[in-house]
């Protein structure tokens, strides 16, 4: 193992120097802008229309016709262990997205979880009365706008959009991400205000890491990348060892956990111990 560190060293740095030519984009920056824009407008109508409230029972009741495991299942992107675990499937060859994401994602939470406390607005579990409305898992309370969830999978989905050319596979992830945020609304845990919130502000978010990253070429060196690799593997190691308050989901989650885990040690360990790496860049479709 001692002649193997520099081996793996020299091939990560090798890895990053390759992906470190950012990447052009058709347009992503406008896509990320509309969706935001989109978002933000659909909340203001919302709450222009009926209230805070706004079609809530509405949506939760019409969410009911399809299983409590969807639901839960739909939530996991919101998740930030979730997505922090699904990074291990392509840091390493996506190493520019990567840097993005870890530069969006505090941006994110540190925004979401002030407005959270500044605003300090009770969720549906806190103002309806219980069994007027599908409640699915924990009955959350306080601190609902925006959605933290929703803000997470728009961070996540927000760096592909933005990275991707095929006007189809960005239209996918938005359906993606519109599902996570839709899915709290399902569980009743958040109105659909809160959601909007969420979904514009990750958007915006992962537009600035987008701006930011490439302005912060030292997040490529092969310490900091290591850093986030390591965060990466923790959070799916977590998804391993708790469920997140949805036990009907543990196995997909042990699933996704196991398997980052798994494509960590292939991509940063046994590949270029046998010297097959695949080269570095952009995947041919996007």
């Amino acid at each position: 193992m001692t002649r193997s560190g520099p081996v793996l060293v020299a091939a990560l740095r090798q890895a990053l120097a390759a992906g470190a030519v950012r990447e052009t984009t058709a347009g992503g920056g406008a896509w990320l802008g509309i969706w935001a824009l989109s978002a933000a407008l659909a909340g203001l109508g919302l709450w222009l229309w009926d209230g805070y409230h706004a079609g809530f029972l509405a949506l939760n009741a019409l969410a009911a016709s399809l299983s409590s495991w969807f639901w839960m299942s739909a939530t996991l992107l919101g998740d930030e262990r979730v997505a922090l675990a699904l990074t291990l499937f392509f840091c390493r060859r996506r190493p520019h997205w990567f840097w993005t994401l870890l530069v969006a994602g505090p941006i994110a939470a540190i925004s979401a979880q002030g407005l959270k406390h500044l605003v300090a607005a009770a969720r549906p579990p806190a103002v309806l009365e219980p069994g007027s409305f599908q409640l699915i898992g924990p009955a959350h309370r306080r601190n609902g706008f925006p959605s933290g969830h929703t803000v997470t999978a728009a961070v996540f989905c927000g760096v592909w959009v933005f990275f991707l050319r095929h006007a189809a596979l960005r239209l996918s992830w938005i359906a993606l991400a519109l599902l996570a945020g839709g899915s709290r609304v399902a569980l009743g845990v958040h109105w659909p205000v809160d959601v909007a919130a969420g979904m514009s502000g990750g958007v915006l978010a992962a537009w600035l890491g987008a701006w930011l990253a490439p302005r912060m070429p030292w997040g490529l060196d092969h310490r900091v990348h290591l850093t986030g690799v390591g965060l990466a593997a923790g959070a799916a190691l977590a998804l391993v060892l708790h469920d997140g308050g949805y036990p009907q989901t543990a196995g997909l989650q042990l699933a996704l956990g196991l398997g980052a885990l798994g494509m960590a040690w292939r991509e940063y360990v046994w590949r270029p111990l046998r010297g097959t790496e695949p080269a570095a860049g952009p995947p041919e479709d996007a």
